[in-house]
C-alpha cells in the first residue's frame, strides 16, 4: 500500500484509506470493473464510503493518467488500471472484457490513422466485440 500511495502523493492526490482501497482493487485485477462494482467489492471494508466517493476518486485517477476509463457501450463506464495502450475485447453474452496486449497491428493502424488525417493523435481506444470461448461452449 506504500507504493500506492506514494504513487497518488507523486500525482498531488490526496492519500485516504479509501482512495488507496480503490486505486488498489483497479490494480490488483484484470476484471474491468465498473464504478459500482468497486464499490459493492468495498462496502464491507467502508461502510459509510459512498458511491459518489468511488466515482470522484476514479475521476481524479483518470485524470492523473493513472487508470483507463473504457466506454464499452454499457449504462457505466469501466476501468482499467493499465494505462499502456492495449485494446479490449467484451463477451456480448457474459459481458466479460479482457485486455489484448498480443496483437501486433495496432501500431499500424494508428500511424495509418495519423497519416490519413494529419491529426496529431494523443491516444486511442480500440474494442471488438463477440462471443467468449465459455459462452460460445455453454449454448444450449
Amino acid at each position: 500500500m506504500m507504493e500506492l500511495a506514494t504513487i497518488l502523493k507523486e500525482h498531488n492526490l490526496k492519500v485516504t484509506p479509501q482512495r488507496l482501497s480503490i486505486f488498489k482493487t483497479l490494480r490488483s485485477t484484470t476484471a474491468h470493473p465498473s464504478a459500482e462494482t468497486i464499490y459493492t467489492s468495498l462496502h464491507d471494508e467502508y461502510p459509510t464510503m459512498s458511491l459518489a466517493t468511488v466515482y470522484k476518486t476514479l475521476d481524479a485517477l483518470v485524470k492523473q493518467g493513472l487508470i483507463q476509463q473504457l466506454n464499452l457501450g454499457e449504462d457505466s463506464y469501466r476501468y482499467d488500471a493499465d494505462t499502456l495502450s492495449h485494446p479490449h475485447i467484451k463477451c456480448t453474452v457474459c459481458h466479460k472484457v479482457a485486455d489484448m496486449h498480443d496483437v501486433k497491428s495496432v501500431h499500424p493502424l494508428r500511424d495509418e490513422v495519423a497519416n490519413l488525417t494529419q491529426f496529431d493523435l494523443s491516444h486511442e481506444q480500440l474494442y471488438f466485440y463477440g462471443i467468449c470461448p465459455d459462452c460460445k461452449n455453454h449454448k444450449h
